[in-house]
Formats: C-alpha cells, sequence, structure tokens
C-alpha cells in the first residue's frame, strides 16, 4: 500500500531515479520493466499526429512533435523494433506533407539531426533481434528507405538540408543483409561519393606499434559511442568532420563492432572518400562477438561469411578483426579461430590480422597453443580488455600471457568513462541514478567500478595525485592517466572513446606523447592505485574474476 502512495506522490524525477535503480539489479527486474512497456505499446499503440500537427511551424519543432519522436524512441527501445518502421515512415512523409522547413542550426535541424540517429538505433535494434526475411517487413523497409529518398528528392528541391544520411546508409545494409537482392539500391550517392582532400601531417609525434604488417598509433578512436542515442547524435556531416580532423593529426586507427549502430557504415564511407595514399594509411579494426550459441557446425564459408560481411559494410579491408565468444565450455571457437587465421593467408584483401576481445588469461593461453598445434603459429596479434588505473587486472595475469605469445594489448576505460578528469576533482560523488547528475549508463558502469576499487575519498586522493604529476609535466590529468597505461607491459593501444559529431578532444589527447612517466611519476600514482605489492589489483581480480568474465557472466 504504501508503495503505491510513494509511486502516486513521488516527483517524476526520483522515480525515473528509481527506476534506473531497479533496472541496473539485472534481469530480474530488467526484463519485467522492459516486457511491461512492450505490452502496453502493443495494447494502445502511440497516436499518429497529422503533419501539420508535427510540423506547424517553420524552422521549429511543435510540442507535438517532440512527444512524438520520445514515443517512438520507447517503441523501438522495448524491442519493438519491427512495429516501430511505420511511425518512422509517417515521421518521414510527414516532414513533405506539411512542407517543412529548417537549417543547419535551426531547432527543426537540430531536432531531424537527432531522428536520423534514432531511425539508425531502431534498425539497429531490427538487426539484432534477427527476423525472419519476410515479404511483409521487406515491404516495410522498402517503404521506409522510398521515404528517406523522397525526403532527399524534398531537400534537393527546397534547398534544405538534408540529414538522414545516416538513416540511408543503415537502411540499404539491412535491407541487404535480410534480402539479398536489394543489396544494390540506389539513394543519394551524389553527396556521399565526393573524394575528401586531407594530408596526413608528416611531423607527426604519435608514437606507434607494430599490428601485422602496419605500423599504427598507440591510440585508437573508438567508436562504441555510435551505439546509444546516450551520449548524443552528430550529423553525418559533422562526424565525417571529426574523422577527418582525426587523421590528420595521425590518429589513423578506428576500433568499431558491427553491434555499434551505423559505426562500420559510418567509417567505411569515410575511409572511401579519401586519397588513395591516405586511405592506404587509415586502419579499420572491428569485431565479430558471437554472444550465444551458433547451432551450427564451424566451416569455412561461414567463417568467411562472417569476415564478408564486415568488409561490406566497410566497404574495404579489415585490418584487425577482433573476435569475441559467449561461453568457454562451447569449444567451437577454438575452430572459428583456426578458420580466421587461415583467412588472413588465403583472403588477404579482406582481412589482414585477427585478434580476440574480452579473453581471460587461461583461454588466451589455450587460444594460442592450439593455434600453434593446428597451424604451427599463434596467428592472433591481439587482446582486447578492459585496463585503467582503477582496474588493474590485467597485471595480474594477462599482461604475462600476452608477453609470452607476443600479443598486444588493445584497452578500453583507461579514461573511466571521463572520472579520471579535472573535471572530478576536488567533487562530491555523484547520485549516479539523478537526472541531474546526467551521466550516461557508461558512466554509470564506471562508478560502480570505482566504489569496487576503493572509497571517493581514495578515489580523490588519486585525482590529486594525478593532477600533481600532470602540472610537473604540463599536460592534462587525463594525459596521465592514459600514460601510465601505455606503459605497462604487452600494451599496445589505448582505445579512446570518440563521440563524433558532438564534442572533440583529439588535440589534447596526442598530448600523451609528449611525456613519459619517470619512475618517481608512476611509485606515486601506484602507490595509490594499486598499492603496496599489487593488492589493490588481486583485490579486484577476486572481486570481478579475470578480464572480460563480468561479460560473460552477462549471458
Amino acid at each position: 500500500m504504501m508503495d503505491d502512495v510513494l509511486i502516486s506522490n513521488l516527483p517524476s524525477e526520483l522515480l525515473r531515479s528509481a527506476l534506473r535503480v531497479l533496472v541496473s539489479q539485472g534481469a530480474v527486474t530488467q526484463q519485467p520493466f522492459v516486457q511491461h512497456i512492450r505490452h502496453r505499446m502493443l495494447e494502445a499503440p502511440p497516436a499518429t499526429p497529422s503533419p501539420d500537427a508535427l510540423f506547424p511551424e517553420i524552422y521549429e519543432a511543435s510540442t507535438t512533435c517532440k512527444q512524438y519522436l520520445a514515443l517512438t524512441r520507447c517503441v523501438f527501445s522495448c524491442k519493438l523494433a519491427k512495429e516501430c518502421l511505420p511511425y518512422l515512415i509517417h515521421f518521414l512523409d510527414s516532414i513533405r506533407l506539411a512542407n517543412a522547413r529548417w537549417t543547419s542550426g535551426s531547432e527543426l535541424g537540430a531536432v531531424l539531426a537527432t531522428f536520423d540517429g534514432d531511425i539508425v538505433q531502431a534498425v539497429q535494434a531490427l538487426k539484432e533481434s534477427r527476423p525472419e526475411p519476410t515479404q511483409e517487413l521487406e515491404e516495410l523497409l522498402m517503404k521506409l528507405f522510398i521515404s528517406i529518398k523522397e525526403c532527399y528528392k524534398y531537400c534537393e528541391t527546397t534547398e534544405t538540408p538534408y540529414p538522414f544520411l545516416r538513416s540511408e546508409r543503415q537502411v540499404k545494409d539491412v535491407l541487404g543483409i535480410l534480402f539479398l537482392g536489394q543489396s544494390q539500391l540506389s539513394g543519394s550517392e551524389g553527396i556521399c561519393s565526393a573524394k575528401l582532400i586531407v594530408e596526413v601531417s608528416k611531423e607527426t609525434k604519435v608514437e606507434t606499434f607494430k599490428l601485422g604488417q602496419y605500423q599504427v598509433p598507440r591510440l585508437f578512436n573508438g567508436l562504441w559511442q555510435l551505439s546509444s542515442p546516450a551520449w548524443g547524435s552528430g550529423t553525418a556531416e559533422k562526424q565525417e568532420a571529426a574523422l577527418l580532423s582525426l587523421v590528420k593529426c595521425g590518429l589513423t586507427t578506428a576500433d568499431m563492432a558491427d553491434h555499434y549502430g551505423d559505426a562500420e557504415l559510418v567509417y567505411g564511407d569515410f575511409r572511401n572518400k579519401l586519397p588513395a595514399q591516405v586511405k592506404n594509411k587509415t586502419y579499420a579494426a572491428t569485431k565479430w562477438c558471437v554472444f550465444g550459441p551458433i547451432n551450427r557446425p564451424v566451416t569455412s564459408d561461414w567463417v568467411l561469411d562472417a569476415v564478408k560481411d564486415r568488409c561490406r559494410r566497410l566497404g574495404g579491408r579489415v585490418e584487425l578483426l577482433q573476435f569475441h565468444w559467449h561461453d568457454y565450455e562451447a569449444k567451437q571457437y577454438l575452430d572459428v579461430l583456426v578458420e580466421l587465421v587461415s583467412i588472413t593467408k588465403s583472403h588477404p584483401e579482406l582481412v589482414s590480422t585477427i585478434g580476440l576481445c574480452n579473453f581471460d588469461s587461461d583461454h588466451v593461453e589455450e587460444a594460442c597453443e592450439y593455434l600453434l598445434s593446428k597451424i604451427g603459429a599463434v596467428g592472433i596479434v591481439t587482446n582486447q580488455v578492459q585496463f585503467s588505473l582503477l582496474d588493474s587486472r590485467p597485471l595480474q595475469l594477462m599482461c604475462a600471457v600476452c608477453t609470452k605469445y607476443d600479443l598486444k594489448l588493445l584497452t578500453y576505460g583507461s579514461f573511466c568513462g571521463g572520472f579520471l578528469s579535472e573535471k572530478w576533482l576536488n567533487q562530491p560523488a555523484p547520485e549516479v541514478y539523478s537526472e541531474t547528475s546526467q551521466l550516461t549508463p557508461s558512466q554509470r558502469k564506471y562508478f560502480d567500478m570505482i566504489n569496487k576499487w576503493g572509497t571517493w575519498a581514495d578515489f580523490q586522493a588519486l585525482l590529486d595525485v594525478l593532477y600533481s604529476v600532470a602540472r610537473k609535466h604540463g599536460v592534462s590529468l587525463t594525459n596521465i592517466a592514459t600514460r601510465w597505461v601505455l606503459q605497462q607491459p604487452a600494451v599496445g593501444a589505448v582505445i579512446v572513446g570518440t563521440r563524433l559529431g558532438v564534442s572533440a578532444h583529439g588535440d589534447e589527447n596526442l598530448r600523451v606523447f609528449d611525456l613519459i612517466l619517470d619512475e618517481d611519476d608512476m611509485n606515486s600514482i601506484n602507490r595509490i592505485a594499486v598499492d603496496k605489492d599489487g593488492e589493490k589489483t588481486k583485490e579486484m581480480f577476486s572481486k570481478l574474476g579475470d578480464c572480460g568474465n563480468e561479460y560473460r557472466a552477462m549471458h
């Protein structure tokens, strides 16, 4: 009874906070929440307002428009991806029918840029649901594609900025996946194919390491933030400009995955616009993540098809394909790795090198020994894991295993979602689930990592030491946190999350190459970060298990 009183009277902000806490507890609470929303959406589908109600004024987004888009996000976010398609089509068609107008800087222009990201996420949800390729679904997707094309024609006629290039690529891609006959659809090729003019500075200070036949930067551009609108949504033009800026300063390698929204499509289109001499020195690291049982035998053709799928989205070669496997008890992954390494020899035009993603130390070793026994070589070159001042688990076993087999670590989470920055120095701990804190889902995850590592007071002591070292070297606190990881055994590169078209920190991140941490620096940092004799490292290993264990616990 009192719970109902609470729910009825709580301010909406506090109610949202409470829901986030409940959902964060795992599938026991998260699944009923999503199922309830899905049931309500099916029982009482959102209305579709008229075009004039959505767009009553030039350059402005009406309240009705914003409410409609919010409900549309709810539809695809509760796993009703197919059911969401008519809502996307209606909104696109309404733009033309209402004779809407916008500029790049107008309120409506910003809303349409966000809607472009919504279509990307809705179609990604459809891809991940692995739907049956029915005639009904094909017709719906073709209607969506035609609506996008009609918007392109409308924009040409009215000389209005075209905001749906990302959507167009994503819809073409899903049609190509599900309905092979639709893989060559024509779209707005005129604005997709213009070559970019760019030169990479020959005086770059960027450190590199050897990845197969390539020398690649020790900072990778991480594109995982394209997997969710929680980090903001940039237009195709702004994303391209951001990538261009990164390449110009020598950060020429990007890390992505097929489930990071449209990351492969964004990067592939960008790379194919570059002059040949620059394109050939711009590298793609993507992933093949198997999150559940494959329910089929491992064959050469099946593995090759998976490789080709990623090459198709990238519009070219994959320089590093990283493999993730859901369950070490299912030993087919060893044969998959044999096939992948073999493909680097038989089809070097498709994929150059193979790596692992979130493998633990025992199974990195198992994979290496299996490959040695089957093909006479280790074959794999990297393992991607979480590694930071707060999560130093790789120091326990992983670094030694990678050194033994000559693998390089690619590390993510090294900034702890931005917590390892001056922004949080001398600040109170955030209210993680409060809307006023405006933390992303990723930051909530890393806040949990801070609490596993120590107290907020411990964290402030670490930030204070990092700040002192940063002042000594004339760089940012974040640079010091990054440099610490780069100086650990077997580390090849740190992957830096890049909010393409939303924010940029490329120049600041480059300053990590202006310094080397000396023995005094390392000792003062280690005294707090890993503690005497690595006690904090051992504690984190004991609490979380080896690298990647937390992800397999989710499956």
